[in-house]
């Protein structure tokens, strides 16, 4: 697999990544449970593939995806040599604080859960759901605090992971970060996070791009997942998925492995974030991402048009 260098900090991750917040059981978001077991097995497949790069965060299940990982990290004796874990700062879930004090709490958190002494890569997550954005930015806040995390060795890579562009981009412009990770705003579907990409990849950030099915409609198909980024699509917003399925359809290939390399075949995009739930989508990942896609795809795709407009809008949503 082909790696990335994340700046000056010593860190090499592989093109793929794989996401955990469905193993944390969060059946509000993706309509189905994910039990104990299941997760550690897909867990296990992730550790024991060439894939290096792992995403987590404090909320995701409230806490269980972290606690999964560390089970199983704690199985193997230790988080393997080379391998790459990054989790992320939450704010408080109740109350929606998010001050300094509640991003070191969300740190001592998940160093005890998943049995490190410290994190690879450390992101900021979702400021725009946080009560007061200045309990974050204001000096002393827990932007703040994030950077200090790496100067304490407590980190080696930082970032910011969130959704709203116009939110997300002041935010990359003013701090130094290493990383950032985007969701559902890079897809066939929707380009929303082009500039900002640009931007960051200009400026020595290592772009992670997430969610490249369109929270699985590029994957299982509109007619299997009638959904768009978490919500139920009507045919109107089912219609540039067809569209899509039609021009793979006509090349006799299949829509989730060209979903997954526009991603990857991006410059900018140093690696593809990849929720997956069980371990057969673990093999499948690795295999759609070797799969040949003939340039007569890419090229009518191009003739698509796409979305620029925030895709999570009108999204109600649910952190579990």
């Amino acid at each position: 697999m082909k790696t990335v260098q994340i700046r000056d900090t010593g860190l090499s991750v592989t093109d793929i990544c794989f996401g955990t917040s469905a193993l944390g059981n969060m059946p509000d978001t993706y309509g189905y449970a994910v039990d104990e077991d299941r997760a550690r097995d897909t867990l296990r497949a992730i550790f024991d593939g060439p894939a290096n790069f792992l995403d987590t965060s404090r909320a995701y299940g409230l806490g269980e995806s972290e606690r999964r990982i560390g089970a199983v990290i704690r199985e193997m004796g230790g988080l393997p040599e080379g391998f790459v874990l990054s989790t992320k700062l939450d704010r408080d879930m109740e109350t929606g604080r998010f001050d300094a004090a509640r991003a070191r709490a969300s740190l001592e958190e998940s160093l005890e859960v998943l049995g490190l002494d410290s994190i690879p890569v450390l992101h900021l997550h979702d400021p725009e759901h946080a009560r007061d954005l200045d309990e974050i930015t204001r000096d002393g806040g827990a932007m703040d605090e994030l950077f200090k995390m790496k100067e304490e060795g407590l980190a080696q890579a930082v970032g910011l992971a969130m959704g709203r562009i116009d939110v997300m981009f002041p935010l990359l412009k003013a701090y130094p970060f290493d990383t950032l990770i985007s969701h559902n705003r890079f897809t066939l579907l929707n380009r929303a996070a082009d500039e900002m990409f640009t931007y960051a990849d200009a400026q020595g950030m290592a772009v992670l791009n997430a969610a490249p099915y369109a929270s699985g409609v590029l994957a299982k198909g509109s007619a299997e997942m009638p959904m768009i980024t978490y919500q139920k699509a009507d045919d109107a917003a089912l219609a540039p998925v067809r569209r899509i399925e039609e021009v793979c359809a006509a090349q006799g290939i299949a829509t989730g492995p060209v979903a997954l390399q526009f991603s990857m075949r991006d410059p900018r995009v140093a690696s593809t974030v990849i929720g997956v739930s069980k371990p057969e989508r673990v093999a499948q990942t690795l295999e759609w991402a070797s799969v040949e896609v003939p340039d007569q795809v890419w090229d009518a795709l191009e003739e698509l048009p796409y979305s620029v407009e925030d895709p999570e809008a009108n999204r109600d949503y649910k952190p579990g």
